[in-house]
């Protein structure tokens, strides 16, 4: 981006920071623990240090940043714990966006879905476990949205946000693609057959599997 594009001071410089750090947590970008030094944020996007400190106490108020006494501020570590006990608050909102997607979708959008569902199968058969790390974020987000439910979707993308260390080891560990795969599968069924209990069943029965891998 030019120099002369970057926005340096006010409400536009605030924005960039926020936008640019928050997609670098939610991406891994930068790593639990890392610090953030205002000096060299402000450095780096061509920003004042006011629009970076900004930033970083709205980012703190989003649970995804926290600040240190006499230190600073670093990339929140959400604990294996409050990693469970976000689950936890997500079983609820997630299986009434996939009730109530299961009533509003459209043909197009279950067809999307069942897409989803494919590329994931041959993801874990052709052993990626980062594409299909993507595109288990891709088939939440999208229920979230065929739901309609803009409430939960606000609340989950502030849950989801705090869990991606945690999301990205859980892709790693070995067999669990393969474990998860028929729980997202069995959303995908319920959604596509209109059975609203069927599918918050289902997403209820995912992340139990989800808690029971964070615990191990």
């Amino acid at each position: 981006m030019p120099k002369e594009a970057r926005p340096g001071t006010g409400e536009q410089a605030r924005k960039h920071v926020l936008a640019q750090l928050r997609q670098a947590i939610l991406l891994g970008e930068m790593a639990p623990a890392q610090r953030l030094v205002e000096n060299e944020l402000a450095e780096r996007f061509d920003v004042t240090r006011a629009s970076v400190r900004a930033a970083l106490i709205e980012l703190e108020s989003e649970g995804l940043v926290e600040r240190i006494r006499n230190r600073g501020s670093r990339v929140r570590v959400v604990t294996v714990e409050e990693a469970v006990a976000i689950t936890e608050c997500r079983m609820a909102l997630e299986g009434l966006c996939a009730a109530k997607a299961a009533v509003a979708a459209t043909e197009d959008q279950l067809t999307e879905l069942a897409g989803l569902g494919t590329a994931m199968s041959k993801a874990v058969a052709d052993g990626e476990p980062l594409v299909y790390s993507g595109l288990n974020h891709e088939l939440h987000a999208r229920i979230r949205e065929f739901s309609g439910q803009r409430v939960a979707v606000e609340l989950l993308e502030r849950l989801n946000g705090q869990l991606v260390r945690h999301r990205f080891q859980l892709a790693l560990r070995p067999g669990r693609p393969q474990q998860s795969l028929s729980e997202h599968l069995a959303m995908i069924e319920a959604i596509r057959a209109r059975d609203p209990q069927a599918a918050e069943a289902a997403v209820r029965g995912h992340l139990a599997g989800v808690i029971d891998a964070l615990r191990q």
